[in-house]
């Protein structure tokens, strides 16, 4: 099989590559190898069953759109969000195209509210607090799409790229990167159970969060240059709406930032969702991680976001991403596949958490499923400390998340931390081969993603 442009991974990154190729009239064949299903396909089990059934193919993760559109669907619109792209090709350049491929989003149907910019003195007090607190509040402006709306947003953004003569594999997988005399020629993929060899005149790997172990490996096996970067271990919390009620009402989501004593590691909040759902996602080797999402018209009575803690490893250690994953299989090994909760008074008390326990508290679990237990049997000395002390310093912003009833589930888990050695056109050491997004330690979510792809697109449409 023979084409010009051959993306592997159809997660926005990858989406937004096709998109501005197709905008700018290019002619060349565009063809995706697409781990999981078309997004109209994407249907998980546990809707049904009530428990997750450990798929082989999470469709949270996999699929048209990534992980990203099934958690929570929110577009960060500001440079100083997102990951480490504007230190590559500079944060003026980042901020203008996060502006242009916003409008992208809105031609095709994303909701035309930004979330935290409608009450300005409210934020100015928020903003006084948490400098009291010791903490740094990052502006940030959110487009919120709503991952039933985020769903339906993709849906058309996946037929107006077949409509456009984009090729599309999916349920097929990328098994190995076809690299000669440090040129990448293709990619031999599995399609239909059979294995096939793709000839492509470019290379775009796009494999999102969970293909950063898989991309890892492949810059091990073809000398790729990388270097090991940042891993983020953390717990998801959820609390009443009633104490998020000011931060949700002002802000919608509160990106806070904070450094706390003794290690001084960076801690921060990420992805947080009002009235939303905490969720199950699937990893590659039964790896189950938590995550959360958050719908335009279903709520629920809790509010649910990240905390997480951020690692830098040095000499001799560089296996970051193994490193995570152990604190993650540890967890499971606890919850027996499943996502451990636990309150935060019975961690401070040094006990776990009982099933009967939650069902008298204030705050009942948005994930049925979850086994009440002791993540700090799993979670490193460390993450944890610093976690703790980072929801106290919350507290001084907002009264009351520092309950005894609120609730941390783990392990919450971001596999960033390959960062591919790129020149500013996002080509790597390899001759036509071209990384993009979460999987590349350069992005972290969905609006950074979709503008890397936008930035690559226009380097490619040049090379054509």
């Amino acid at each position: 099989m023979k084409t010009d442009i051959l993306i592997i991974g159809a997660g926005p990154a990858g989406i937004f590559t096709a998109i501005e190729l197709i905008k700018h009239g290019c002619k060349e064949k565009i063809t995706f190898i697409e781990k999981g299903a078309a997004i109209e396909k994407r249907v998980c089990p546990k809707v049904k069953t009530g428990v997750c059934v450990n798929c082989k193919n999470c469709a949270i993760t996999t699929g048209f759109s990534g992980a990203g559109a099934f958690s929570d669907g929110k577009l960060s619109l500001s440079a100083d969000v997102g990951g480490d792209l504007p230190d590559l090709i500079g944060f003026e350049t980042v901020q203008s195209l996060i502006e242009y491929t916003d409008k992208i989003y809105l031609d095709f149907g994303a909701d035309k509210k930004i979330e935290g910019m409608e009450h300005p003195e409210e934020i100015k007090e928020i903003r006084k607090k948490a400098i009291q607190a010791g903490l740094k509040l990052v502006d940030c402006p959110i487009r919120h799409m709503g991952t039933e709306k985020a769903q339906e947003i993709y849906y058309r953004i996946e037929q107006y790229l077949l409509q456009n003569g984009v090729e599309m594999y999916f349920n097929s997988e990328c098994v190995d990167l076809i690299i000669e005399n440090e040129v990448c020629k293709g990619a031999d993929v599995v399609i239909k159970g059979k294995t096939e060899r793709i000839e492509a005149k470019e290379v775009v790997v796009a494999t999102g969060r969970r293909g950063a172990l898989w991309l890892e490996k492949m810059c091990a096996q073809h000398g790729i240059l990388h270097q090991p970067g940042t891993v983020d271990i953390g717990v998801r919390v959820e609390v009443r709406n009633e104490v998020m009620e000011e931060i949700n009402k002002v802000l919608y989501e509160a990106k806070l930032i904070g450094y706390p004593k003794p290690f001084k590691n960076k801690v921060r909040t990420f992805c947080q969702n009002p009235g939303g759902f905490v969720s199950q996602e699937n990893y590659d080797e039964n790896l189950a991680v938590v995550n959360g999402h958050s719908y335009k018209e279903i709520k629920s009575p809790n509010t649910n976001l990240a905390i997480l803690c951020s690692h830098n490893f040095t000499h001799p250690f560089n296996q970051p991403i193994e490193y995570a994953k152990k604190v993650g299989e540890l967890t499971n090994m606890l919850g027996s596949g499943k996502m451990l909760v636990q309150r935060y008074g019975d961690i401070l008390d040094g006990k776990r958490t009982w099933a009967d326990e939650l069902e008298h508290s204030n705050v009942r679990p948005t994930l049925k499923d979850a086994v009440a237990g002791d993540i700090t049997a799993a979670m490193p000395y460390r993450a944890m400390l610093s976690i703790i002390n980072f929801i106290k310093s919350v507290d001084v912003i907002v009264p009351g998340f520092a309950s005894d009833e609120t609730l941390l589930y783990s392990p919450e888990l971001k596999f960033y931390s390959n960062k591919i050695k790129m020149d500013e056109d996002l080509s790597t050491s390899i001759g036509h081969l071209h990384c993009l997004g979460d999987s590349t330690g350069w992005t972290r979510g969905l609006m950074m993603a979709s503008v890397m792809g936008v930035y690559l697109a226009r380097h490619l449409v040049d090379r054509t």
